[in-house]
């Protein structure tokens, strides 16, 4: 059995998949089911588990009592969903730490474990939809932030084989996509997946962040977004071969996963 935290997510969604094609039992945890510091809801989910995958986004700060749990209810490994961001800050700092803070939790629990220190989702792009229904421009800040973003085919397959115990444990792998990208290419190339011409226009930061806090979310959200991209215009963020290295093929590119999801970005139909 394997137990994933954060099941509903882009990575979690993934992983599930494969590890049912595979026949391998699954269990999900996500934010809304509960109360991760509460023994008497989580244990019972723990029973027969040997594998746990860990999304600190979705443990919160429930993740030093989950992991005590699951050792003590005889899970024998962790997968850690962690940020490049560890080893090469981008952003405010704060959000980096409460990874590191995660990582070292996981290293000291007592349970075999992996850290996979993930780049820039390439499903992030996914917040740009309801622009490209509406029309072929997206509006933003920063659209020379370059990152070699990560298709979660690539993140599920890596976390697949760590939770199986296929990979060594003891590890810390950093994942990216195989080529840098800005966000003027992401937009372009989403667009020859959909056989659209589309262009990225830039935006005051500052304009950007109020219109993110006018849809009502929460300022993390734009702090933690703008951040980054400030410094990815500035450095552009790492590229590893560690996925090519791991799965013995290329890692999928950007304009892989705009094929893949391309149907998300059609123009939507005006109805009278």
């Amino acid at each position: 059995m394997i137990l994933l935290t954060g099941a509903n997510g882009v990575v979690g969604r993934q992983v599930k998949n494969v590890l049912l094609r595979q026949g391998i039992d699954v269990t999900g945890v996500t934010r809304g089911d509960g109360d991760l510091f509460s023994p008497g809801w989580i244990e019972p989910a723990l029973e027969g588990v040997e594998a746990i995958q860990i999304s600190p986004r979705a443990t919160g700060p429930g993740l030093e009592a989950l992991l005590k749990l699951a050792a003590g209810r005889g899970v024998r490994r962790a997968v850690l969903l962690s940020a490049t961001t560890v080893e090469y800050p981008a952003g405010e700092a704060r959000f980096a730490a409460q990874f590191k803070k995660a990582e070292e939790l996981v290293t000291r629990s007592g349970l075999e474990w992996t850290v996979l220190r993930l780049a820039d989702f390439a499903a992030n792009a996914l917040a740009w939809v309801p622009q490209l229904q509406a029309g072929d421009v997206v509006r933003g800040a920063y659209g020379k932030a370059s990152t070699s973003p990560i298709h979660e085919t690539d993140i599920a397959a890596v976390a697949v084989r760590a939770l199986l115990g296929e990979l060594p444990a003891g590890s810390v792998y950093t994942l990216t996509g195989p080529g840098s990208v800005d966000q003027h290419e992401k937009v372009r190339l989403i667009g020859a997946a959909v056989g659209r011409a589309l262009s990225f226009q830039e935006l005051p930061p500052e304009r950007v962040r109020q219109g993110m806090l006018a849809q009502g979310l929460p300022e993390e959200v734009p702090d933690r977004l703008l951040g980054s991209l400030a410094d990815y215009s500035e450095r552009p963020g790492p590229t590893t071969t560690t996925v090519e290295d791991l799965l013995g093929r290329p890692a999928l590119t950007f304009a892989d996963w705009a094929r893949d999801n391309a149907p998300a970005f059609q123009a939507q139909p005006i109805r009278s």
